[in-house]
C-alpha cells in the first residue's frame, strides 16, 4: 500500500504542477515582464546619469521565451512532483498512526488536514516572513543572507509543524480532538513568531534614481507590480496545494473501493453458504 501512496503522490504532484504552471504563465509572467522592463529602464537611466552613453548589452544564456515557457514549466512541475512525493511519505507515516489508533477516520480527511498543514508550514509562514519579489527587487550583495534566512524559516517552520502534529496526537486522548488541535496550533504560532522576530529583515525595494541636485531621473519600483506579483504568487500556491490534496484524496478513495468491494463480496459469499 505504501508504494500506491507514493504513486498517488507523484501523480497528484504532476497534475498540480501542470495546473500551477498554466496559472503562473497567465498571471505571474506578465508581472515578471513588467519588472524586467523596469530593470532595463532603470539600468539605462543609471548609465546615462553616470555619463555612460554607450549601450551595454546584457547577454542571456536562454531567451525570455525559453525561460518563461520551458524553464518555468519544468521547474514548476519538478517542484510539484517533489512536493507530491514528500506529501505521500508524510501521509503514509501519519496514516500508519491514525489507522491503528483511530480506524474510523476517513483517510481523505487526513489527507485534507495534511494539505492545509503543508501549505501553511512550507509556503505560508516563509512567505509571510520573506514575501516573494519580482526581478529587480533586492540587493545582489544580500542574496546569500536572504537565501539563508528563507531556508532557515522554511526548515524551522516545517520542524515546528511536525512537532505540533505530534503534540496534537499525544494530547488527543487526554483533551479531545478540538482542544489538542488548538493547543498544538498555539504552540506552533508562538514558535514561528519568535523565529521570525529573531531572523533578519530585508527591505530592498528600489527607490527612484535621482541626480546630484535631487531631480528624479527614473521612478522607484512600481508598488502595484509588487502587490500583484505577491497576490498571484499566493494564489498560485493555493492552486498547487489544493489540486495536489484533492487529487490525492480522490485517488485514496479509488484505492479504498477494491477493498470495500472485496469485503462486500466476501460477506455475500458467507451469507450464501450459510443459507
Amino acid at each position: 500500500m505504501e508504494k500506491k501512496f507514493i504513486g498517488a503522490g507523484l501523480l497528484s504532484g504532476l497534475i498540480a504542477g501542470i495546473v500551477a504552471y498554466v496559472f503562473a504563465r497567465l498571471f505571474i509572467e506578465p508581472q515578471v515582464a513588467k519588472a524586467i522592463d523596469y530593470e532595463e529602464g532603470r539600468s539605462h537611466a543609471e548609465e546615462m546619469l553616470a555619463g555612460e552613453h554607450g549601450a551595454h548589452e546584457h547577454g542571456e544564456v536562454f531567451t525570455r521565451s525559453i525561460q518563461e515557457n520551458i524553464g518555468a514549466g519544468v521547474g514548476t512541475v519538478v517542484f510539484a512532483v517533489c512536493m507530491g512525493a514528500f506529501f505521500a511519505v508524510a501521509f503514509t507515516i501519519l496514516w500508519a498512526y491514525m489507522g491503528r489508533h483511530y480506524p474510523a477516520t476517513d483517510p481523505r480527511v487526513t489527507a485534507g488536514a495534511l494539505g492545509v498543514i503543508g501549505f501553511v508550514a512550507v509556503f505560508g509562514v516563509p512567505f509571510f516572513a520573506y514575501p516573494a519579489n519580482p526581478p529587480a527587487v533586492g540587493n545582489d550583495d544580500t542574496i546569500g543572507a536572504r537565501s539563508g534566512a528563507f531556508l532557515a524559516i522554511t526548515l524551522l517552520s516545517l520542524a515546528f509543524a511536525i512537532a505540533a502534529v505530534v503534540l496534537a496526537l499525544w494530547l488527543r486522548p487526554r483533551l479531545g480532538g478540538l482542544l489538542s488541535g488548538v493547543a498544538a496550533t498555539v504552540g506552533y504560532l508562538v514558535a514561528v513568531t519568535i523565529t521570525v522576530a529573531v531572523l533578519p529583515e530585508f527591505d530592498e525595494v528600489p527607490g527612484p534614481v535621482a541626480n546630484d541636485s535631487g531631480q528624479i531621473m527614473f521612478p522607484g519600483f512600481p508598488g502595484d507590480v509588487i502587490g500583484d506579483f505577491r497576490v498571484y504568487t499566493i494564489a498560485n500556491q493555493v492552486v498547487l496545494w489544493t489540486v495536489l490534496t484533492v487529487v490525492f484524496a480522490v485517488i485514496l478513495g479509488r484505492l479504498a473501493r477494491p477493498a470495500a468491494t472485496a469485503d462486500v463480496t466476501t460477506g455475500d459469499k458467507i451469507v450464501a453458504e450459510q443459507g
